[in-house]
């Protein structure tokens, strides 16, 4: 499928890279924005081939500034519901997805685009890249999960702090906060991000998603709970295929080669 603000390169049979390019708005998510990244999920979702999903945004300043303001400036109230549980739609989706999701973070990721970054499974950020949620200056809160992923990855006093003031933070303190994985020099970023994509995708395909699932599904529930939906994913797996060949494989000293079932 072509899209206008998305683009998509698959430099690896296992990994496609999907850049959001409105650069002239900074990347900023109006509607059609939201409706391309809705069916670019769906596709990669059907693409059974394909493991890790890279995130970025075009041009040298921004990964996403955010939602479109003067795009949202204009909106009705219904449509303004229309938009918010849309964004919220598309994220956890991506939350979700089989596929593991790295946002490499090349510039600003403000409101919507960190709302993005943070519905990802890890989040590499380039030097000089700088985060927020500053939607109280605005009027208003994070309405793409916000205020529920960043509570729960950074704690709840942290991130009341950062959304009640709307301060950015450096990608160095960033770093330290937990609200990133590593700080890349810039030239590198992408380049780093594929090798992970690629380490990730060396792994048993249908191992990497349960672990996906039990991490995602635990950490909505009790510990108790969580241990028995971790021990499911691991029985589910010792009945497959790639189960036997990781064994086996590391019996006789040799790689892997893994199907996904």
């Amino acid at each position: 499928m072509s899209y206008r603000y998305l683009q998509v390169e698959r430099a690896h049979p296992q990994v496609a890279q999907v850049t959001i390019a409105r650069p002239e708005q900074l990347n900023a998510i109006d509607r059609a924005v939201l409706d391309e990244l809705h069916q670019l999920v769906d596709e990669l979702e059907q693409d059974h081939e394909l493991m890790v999903v890279i995130l970025t945004g075009a041009g040298e300043k921004a990964f996403v500034a955010g939602g479109d303001v003067a795009y949202m400036a204009a909106m009705s109230l219904p449509e303004a519901r229309r938009f918010v549980y849309a964004g919220q739609e598309v994220l956890l989706r991506l939350e979700r997805s089989s596929k593991v999701s790295i946002a490499a973070i090349n510039g600003y990721a403000l409101g919507g685009g960190l709302e993005l970054a943070l519905a990802c499974d890890i989040r590499l950020a380039a030097e000089g890249a700088q985060l927020g949620l500053p939607e109280t200056s605005l009027g208003l809160l994070p309405g793409w999960g916000g205020t529920q992923r960043l509570a729960r990855l950074l704690g709840p006093g942290l991130a009341k702090e950062l959304i009640f003031t709307g301060r950015r933070v450096g990608a160095e303190e960033a770093l330290q906060i937990g609200l990133v994985n590593r700080v890349i020099p810039r030239e590198r970023l992408l380049s780093e991000a594929h090798e992970l994509a690629r380490s990730i995708a060396r792994n048993s395909p249908i191992a990497v998603q349960q672990a996906k699932r039990a991490i995602n599904q635990g950490l909505q529930t009790s510990l108790d709970q969580g241990l028995v939906i971790e021990a499911e994913a691991w029985l589910v797996l010792f009945g497959t295929h790639d189960r036997q060949e990781g064994t086996r494989a590391f019996v006789e000293k040799r790689p892997a080669h893994f199907t996904g079932q």
